[in-house]
């Protein structure tokens, strides 16, 4: 059986991953101005990087915004569009070994994928996400450096730009500690530093995308949560998300390849029977 690639297209990254024998190449990820150049500058990376050749290569599965803009096979290798969703569900089942969890997809935007057994559905999502942290780092810190805007974030303090429990109430309320945020920029009545500015930012989605997933599961008995994406490689998800998991009583679970999910869920597709779309000539 030969190397079966998975392939995530965004709007200006993709991400690249592949399978031989169950098991999984070093990944790769890309950026470019436009999908198509990100796409093929990730696929000759990853195969130099992997040391393949082309005829090694059985299918390609791509998913992702940027895969409606291909519309031919890749080197002539059956080629297949698969469902992004569907690729996500796939890749926290991969992450976790679990049947029954909520995968939190942290990209431009949030969106959330529910899984119960072979079920897979996406339940929704939100506007807010490593987009939301760029334009307003624009507007207010005057870069879009995401490397800049953690370095920025790491020498902020949360507590000069949220408003806290502690700052409203003498004791913790039920079920929120002291340190809980009350209002997120609730704080903020003059200047304060981009430091703080950056932290605040990062505070502010993170929560609202942790916050936002606990909702999604109300309906049901789920209480695992994998976040995947970009986002999770922030170095503050763990400290926030832990924060979540103790008011909330649930579990978030950072793969260590978090932002390779959706490229590894494609890859998987048709061994676990997803619909898949060849493109043909």
């Amino acid at each position: 059986m030969g190397i079966i690639i998975g392939i995530d297209i965004g709007g200006s990254t993709t991400k690249i991953v592949g399978f031989e024998n169950n098991n999984l190449k070093i990944p790769t990820f890309v950026k470019a101005n436009n999908p198509i150049a990100s796409l093929f500058g990730a696929f000759g990376k990853f195969i130099y990087d992997n040391a393949i050749q082309l005829s090694d290569i059985e299918k390609i599965m791509i998913t992702g915004v940027g895969s409606a803009n291909v519309e031919q096979p890749l080197y002539g290798i059956p080629t297949f569009k698969v469902d992004e969703f569907t690729s996500n569900g796939l890749g926290g089942r991969y992450f976790t070994g679990m049947n029954d969890l909520i995968v939190v997809s942290m990209g431009t935007g949030t969106s959330f994928v529910q899984v119960n057994g072979d079920k897979i559905v996406h339940t929704g999502g939100i506007g807010i996400g490593g987009g939301t942290i760029i334009g307003l780092s624009s507007l207010l810190l005057k870069t879009q450096e995401i490397s800049k805007i953690m370095e920025l974030a790491s020498g902020g303090d949360l507590s000069h730009v949220d408003l806290q429990i502690c700052d409203i109430s003498k004791e913790a309320l039920p079920g929120l500690p002291l340190t809980a945020t009350a209002s997120n920029f609730g704080k903020v009545r003059s200047q304060v530093s981009e430091e703080d500015i950056a932290i605040g930012l990062i505070n502010m989605v993170l929560q609202a995308i942790g916050k936002s997933a606990i909702l999604s599961s109300l309906n049901s008995a789920i209480n695992n949560f994998v976040m995947i994406g970009n986002l999770a490689k922030f170095p503050q998800c763990k400290d926030i998300f832990c924060s979540l998991e103790t008011m909330f009583d649930v579990h978030f679970i950072i793969p260590e390849q978090a932002e390779y999910g959706t490229a590894i869920g494609a890859a998987l597709t048709e061994s676990h029977h997803a619909n898949m779309s060849q493109i043909l000539l």
